[in-house]
């Protein structure tokens, strides 16, 4: 019985499990199961990818089918032993009559022995023999196999497509994420920005109120100082004799009338006048204040690119369509259609304008380093030289690396650059609405700081 068995478990390894037969011309697919190189191909008509093992489901990519020459070789020795299937005896006798069950009822579908068929029970039934039933029921079978395999794969390559679908919902979902953290960051970096700003100011008020102070107190003191000592001589004088009194009374007239008598009203008002000097500077926003280190900014014609064609004043700077012929100076711009002002910037705050005319291509605006490469292509970010926003593409971005997206209440038409040097600080603003754009983190810079203006088929006007 043992060997029998593995017999039977032999001719099973050897058989095709698409068409149940022996292996003819066996194939090894990705996953490592076998098959008949005719039936899985008919098995894998009318897909060229994602093809589905018909035994494990995985899929592979291609019709990667590779020969399996010693399995053939195997199939090939196991026809040789002519061997019948083994079955335990019981499985192949006629309970009820104890004969060989030959043949096969096409109406009870059921095996039936000779004495079976004779019967009264089967004898108007259909009867074949079970070999030829079984070669019948095989093909039937086969029929259901084909479009059931089919079944499984549509099945799989829509699940593969909805997985696709949820890979897109998440990935939209973790970008979405993403952008309300950049939001969040930019709006912490404002607040950080503003409660800098205040503080700095409140404590420059402080001092300047402490100074203020200072100065009442000592001019206060010294008209007090001399006030009375006026009326100690005036007291004195009124005590002595009449002749003694007359003697000097034209000087002591004099100094009384150099006194300048102001009154409470215009102690009042002056008071009035300083504590709203005070109130004004109380209620200067952060954004307004920067407006106070507003300078003068032109554009310095050495370092303009050939492509870019600036106004008489330097104040302007245009893309042409045809460049112009001019001196390759080292400062000069050889790649990017840029400009510099003509003045640098080692310490101190700095605000300037710039007003976008055409947006053309795209534009960039800010601060680049002295050092900056300008005959080369370079990284636009900090590192490179360059802090500031451009415009490329429909695309609102901060020169960073990566750039940042940035998502304003409205896109800026005129611009505010503020420089704090000192401070190593960048804020780039809406010069209209004075909405915070992007405020850069703090760094040390360590070289002279120069305004850039890039222009990409459009106009920029310095305001």
């Amino acid at each position: 019985m043992a060997a029998s068995a593995q017999v039977t478990n032999l001719k099973e390894e050897a058989t095709c499990s698409i068409c149940l037969e022996y292996f003819t011309d066996p194939v090894t697919i990705d996953c490592g199961h076998n098959f008949c190189c005719s039936c899985i191909m008919e098995c894998w008509e009318g897909r060229d990818n994602n093809l589905p093992c018909p035994q494990c489901r995985d899929l592979s990519s291609g019709r990667n089918l590779r020969p399996n020459r010693q399995l053939r070789n195997i199939v090939e020795m196991v026809k040789q032993l002519h061997l019948a299937p083994v079955n335990p005896p019981q499985e192949n006798m006629c309970e009820k009559h104890n004969q060989e069950l030959l043949l096969f009822c096409e109406e009870d579908q059921t095996l039936l022995c000779v004495v079976c068929d004779r019967s009264k029970e089967h004898r108007s039934h259909s009867v074949s023999p079970i070999e030829e039933a079984a070669e019948e029921y095989k093909v039937k079978l086969q029929d259901w196999l084909c479009p059931m395999r089919k079944e499984v794969g549509y099945i799989l390559e829509s699940n593969l497509r909805k997985q696709q679908q949820i890979n897109t919902l998440r990935n939209k979902v973790r970008a979405e994420k993403e952008d309300i953290a950049s939001e969040i960051e930019q709006l912490r970096q404002l607040l950080r920005h503003k409660e800098q700003t205040l503080t700095g100011r409140l404590e420059e008020m402080e001092k300047s109120i402490t100074m203020a102070e200072n100065a009442n107190i000592s001019k206060m003191s010294n008209q007090i100082n001399s006030l009375n000592a006026l009326i100690r001589d005036l007291e004195k004088k009124c005590k002595e004799p009449a002749l003694d009194l007359l003697k000097e009374v034209k000087s002591t007239l004099d100094r009384c009338k150099k006194v300048q008598f102001q009154g409470p009203e215009q102690h009042m008002k002056e008071t009035t006048e300083k504590g709203t000097h005070f109130e004004i500077m109380k209620m200067q926003k952060p954004e307004e204040e920067m407006k106070n280190y507003k300078v003068m900014v032109t554009l310095d014609p050495d370092t303009a690119n050939p492509w870019l064609l600036l106004s008489e004043g330097c104040r302007r700077a245009r893309w042409t369509h045809r460049p112009q012929t001019l001196p390759d100076t080292p400062e000069r711009f050889a790649v990017y259609s840029c400009v510099l002002g003509s003045e640098g910037f080692t310490s101190g705050r700095h605000y300037w304008e710039v007003q976008i005319l055409q947006e053309g291509r795209g534009w960039t605006v800010g601060v680049a380093a002295q050092s900056m490469n300008r005959k080369e292509e370079i990284t636009e970010s900090p590192e490179g030289g360059v802090w500031g926003v451009d415009f490329e593409h429909g695309q609102f971005k901060a020169l960073t690396y990566p750039k940042t997206p940035l998502y304003p209440r409205e896109m800026p038409v005129k611009l505010g650059v503020y420089l704090e040097y000192d401070a190593g600080r960048l804020s780039m603003y809406n010069a209209n609405s004075l909405e915070l754009l992007y405020t850069y983190p703090r760094t040390l810079f360590t070289e002279k700081m120069f305004p850039i203006f890039g222009v990409g088929g459009g106009e920029l006007v310095l305001v």
